[in-house]
This record gives C-alpha cells, sequence and structure tokens, in this order.
C-alpha cells in the first residue's frame, strides 16, 4: 500500500512540475523575454542528454549483470577520451573514426579489469567491491595525470563549421533552431549515441550473446545448466559496459576539455541516470540520460545563480524518496 502511494506521489510532483513549466512558458512577457534562452537550453539539455544515456548503459548493463556499482565507469571513459585525442594529434584520425580504434581498446581493458581485479572479488562483501572500483578508479586518474600532467587539453575539427550539401537539403553549421545554437560536434555526439544505445540495447535483446547474459544475470546457476560459462558472460559485459564508456568519451572529447578526471563528472550522473531509469534497464538509462540532460541545462534557467548540478541532485532525491526502483526497474520484494 505504501509503495502504491508513493508511487502515485511521485507521479503527481513529476505532472505538478511540467504543468508549471508549462504555465510559466505560456506567460508571454516571460517568452518574449526568455525565448532564445529557453530554445537553447533545451537543444542542449537534450544533445548532451544522449551522451548521459550511452554512459549510463554500460554501468547500468554492468550493474544489472555483475550487481556490482563500478565507480571506475568514469575513469575509463577518461581513457577513452585520452586515447581519441592522442590518435587526433598524433596520427590525424579523426575522432569519430578513432571509434573503431577506442571502443576494441576499451572492450579489452575491460576485460582485463574484470578478470584481474573484480572477478577475485565477486564473492567478497559489497563494500569490498565498492573500495576496489574506487581504487581502480583513482589510479586511472593518476597514472594519467603523471603520463599527461593536468594541463586541459582540446581540439578543433576543421569541419565544425561551414555548409554541408545533402542534396536535398543545405546545412550550416552552427545551426539555428528556434534561436538555439546547435554546433557539429554535439549534434553527431547525440545523433552517434542514439545509433550506438540502440545496437547495444539489439544485441542485448536479439543476439545469443545478448540472451547468455541476460541468463547469467537472471538465473546464475540455471544458465550453468545449459552450458554457459558465467565467468566468461562477466568478462565480455564488463569489457561491453567499458567499451560505452569509452564510445562516449570519444564522442564528447571534440568539445570537451581533455584533462585526468575529466570522465568524473560523467560518473556522478551516470550513477543518477542510472537510478532514475531504474537499475539493469537499458531503455531506463537512455531515458534517464535525457530525462537529466534537460534538468541539468534548464535548470539554471529557473533558479538563476544555481549550479547545474541543483536540479539533477534534486531528481535524484526525489526519486530515491518516492520510486526507489526507478522509472524503469522493477520493484525487489
Amino acid at each position: 500500500m505504501l509503495q502504491g502511494r508513493s508511487r502515485k506521489l511521485f507521479w503527481a510532483v513529476l505532472a505538478f512540475g511540467v504543468i508549471a513549466v508549462a504555465i510559466l512558458v505560456m506567460q508571454t512577457a516571460w517568452w518574449d523575454t526568455n525565448a532564445t534562452v529557453f530554445a537553447q537550453a533545451f537543444v542542449s539539455g537534450l544533445l548532451i542528454g544522449g551522451v548521459y544515456g550511452l554512459v549510463a548503459m554500460g554501468l547500468s548493463l554492468v550493474f544489472g549483470v555483475l550487481d556490482i556499482i563500478n565507480f571506475a565507469h568514469g575513469a575509463l571513459m577518461t581513457i577513452g577520451i585520452y586515447a581519441s585525442y592522442l590518435l587526433f594529434q598524433n596520427y590525424g584520425i579523426d575522432p569519430y573514426l578513432s571509434l573503431l580504434i577506442t571502443v576494441p581498446l576499451l572492450f579489452l581493458v575491460g576485460m582485463g579489469v574484470q578478470h584481474f581485479a573484480i572477478t577475485p572479488v565477486m564473492s567478497a562483501p559489497v563494500h569490498n567491491q565498492l573500495l576496489l572500483t574506487l581504487g581502480i578508479a583513482i589510479m586511472i586518474e593518476n597514472l594519467l595525470l603523471v603520463m599527461f600532467t593536468g594541463t586541459p587539453r582540446s581540439i578543433e575539427l576543421s569541419y565544425a563549421r561551414g555548409s554541408f550539401d545533402l542534396g536535398f537539403i543545405t546545412l550550416d553549421f552552427p545551426l539555428k533552431i528556434f534561436g538555439a545554437v546547435v554546433s557539429m560536434p554535439k549534434l553527431i555526439a547525440f545523433l552517434m549515441a542514439l545509433v550506438l544505445a540502440m545496437f547495444l540495447y539489439l544485441l542485448i535483446q536479439r543476439t545469443w550473446l545478448g540472451a547468455a547474459i541476460r541468463a547469467s544475470a537472471q538465473q546464475p546457476e540455471g544458465a550453468e545448466l545449459v552450458g554457459i560459462d558465467n565467468r566468461r558472460i562477466y568478462t565480455i559485459t564488463f569489457g561491453i559496459g567499458a567499451a560505452a564508456a569509452g564510445a562516449a568519451g570519444g564522442l564528447v572529447m571534440p568539445f570537451l576539455f581533455v584533462s585526468p578526471t575529466a570522465g568524473a563528472t560523467f560518473n556522478i550522473i551516470a550513477f543518477i541516470v542510472v537510478v532514475l531509469g531504474g537499475m539493469g534497464s537499458i531503455p531506463g538509462a537512455i531515458i534517464g540520460g535525457l530525462i537529466i540532460g534537460l534538468t541539468q541545462e534548464m535548470g539554471q534557467l529557473f533558479v538563476a545563480g544555481s549550479s547545474k548540478l541543483l536540479g539533477v541532485f534534486v531528481v535524484f532525491i526525489l526519486v530515491l524518496l518516492f520510486r526507489p526502483q526507478g522509472l524503469f526497474g522493477k520493484q525487489h520484494r
């Protein structure tokens, strides 16, 4: 009964928030003054939200299968950012083409971390696993700091500005949509994040490997009885999660300052997205990512002078209070 009331209260609060925003937007005076700002915040939130969803999908997959909260997820993303940056700076490989290298690289790195570090503590208490992944994250960040120093780096794509003739339409970057400015790197990151998220979803839902992963997550003993090697599946799953983080790192690198802690903020937000969407839910991760992206960018619009993360943490607390299993998660009894 209590859970039912909490669920209704959560949706009531959410509906009230949507209605309040709609009323505010419809006020003519406010809209005339802030229409462009509102459009920019909405578009920016949507674009970065797609990337958040991709990062969170890897984290959610690892938790759903291995039942491990991976604090090293953001650090693995940072490896992907640096790998893409070095390939561009040293060899002139386009950041988006470098995904063909960085994604397999992070897959192998993830498999190595799982095999040599995570597997020995799979049966250990939860706090041991948390401390281990936190230690791995700190180690990776400090290794990157020693190798590349803490100086932020950035790149500029030669084709980020200009016209592109697609035959039926010509696109001039940066695009302007209802007054909002959309840069090419952010648009590409959003579209590719959605494509990769769909690919990962189909991999889990439509392939033999995906069926084995779901079997190991839901009934590990039964999976072993039908010949599935759970340890191998766990290693592959962690590798896929790391590959998703690496892909996200490559996508954000063109519009992000590259530093040893670049993935830390994404790590925090990914945890919030996973909680919002539901632990282990891949569709929930992408929907949650879009919601958090919009909340982050539009929060400052309605609460002037606040941190971008203020609204994000408010949503996080509300979900924990009224719907702890997340929007798409299953309630544990």
